[in-house]
């Protein structure tokens, strides 16, 4: 691995591991890094979906808790009680997953490269302007009905697993779009990170295994560039996690909304102008 990949990769994995939790693309902020950094463009957004994988391990630690959690439910789940108890976050995250991948593989496999140019930035955008809306409303009134749940449904199920499968496309936020459902559904912001982040990792494997199943093995790069990327993303994401964890919890709802939706406008223009 020469001086110039391993710069590469470094800097690939710090990318990865802050991006992946914003309201902004990291799959698209990723693969435009990698185009700047010399990469293919054909192979830069196969790569952004397979870096994921370090970031996935990053939330899988945070979350060890809720996942053994889930675990442990398995053996007792019944269908007439999946969303009660231990049984509702596993049934949201199976569920979810599900729906993502009957969205998402379609999309990825017949349509990834135009409907990324014709709706991403405009997309991310759009989440943006509606989480500034939340924030100005929950600020112009205390007595608004939000942040009441705290536990999934059947209902959220589909609808994070439907926009997270949309998401596949470039230029599309994952956090971004599954993050504002959850807060639309009235979920706290604690609540609806954890179970946007909670859902991110079935869905980044899913998408890491259809890249290298795609490209036939790992996509224009290196495996020990790819091994120093994974593991710096891992960090990187553990510790960015952490951080935005630590804000959602501390800070008003309304600030929270004002800085993600403005985070997500400037992300979605910066999106389309360069698409």
């Amino acid at each position: 691995m020469s001086r110039a990949e391993f710069l590469v990769a470094l800097l690939a994995g710090i990318v990865q591991g802050i991006v992946e939790w914003l309201p902004v693309s990291s799959q698209g902020n990723l693969a435009l890094f990698l185009t700047l950094a010399g990469t293919d463009p054909a192979n830069a957004v196969q790569l952004a979906l397979f870096l994921q994988v370090g970031t996935t391990l990053s939330a899988a630690v945070y979350y060890r808790d809720d996942i053994a959690t889930a675990v442990r439910a398995v053996p007792g789940w019944r269908p007439g009680a999946a969303y009660s108890g231990e049984n509702a976050i596993a049934s949201y995250v199976v569920v979810a997953s599900l729906v993502t991948g009957l969205v998402g593989i379609p999309l990825y496999l017949f349509a990834v490269d135009l409907a990324g140019q014709l709706t991403g930035g405009v997309f991310i955008a759009l989440i943006g302007v509606l989480l500034v809306v939340t924030g100005i409303l929950q600020l112009g009134s205390e007595s608004m009905s939000m942040g009441v749940r705290d536990a999934p449904t059947l209902l959220d199920s589909v609808l994070v697993g439907a926009v997270q499968g949309v998401a596949i496309l470039p230029g599309i936020s994952r956090s971004g779009v599954t993050t504002s459902t959850l807060l639309f559904r009235s979920y706290d912001p604690p609540a609806a990170f954890r179970l946007s982040f909670l859902l991110s990792i079935p869905a980044s494997l899913g998408a890491a295994a259809l890249t290298v199943v795609g490209a036939g093995g790992l996509p224009g790069i290196a495996p020990g560039p790819a091994l120093a990327a994974l593991g710096i993303s891992s960090v990187v994401g553990y510790c960015t996690i952490d951080a935005l964890m630590r804000v959602v919890d501390r800070v008003p709802f309304w600030v929270v909304c004002f800085g993600l939706g403005g985070l997500a406008i400037v992300g979605g223009g910066v999106v389309s102008v360069v698409v």
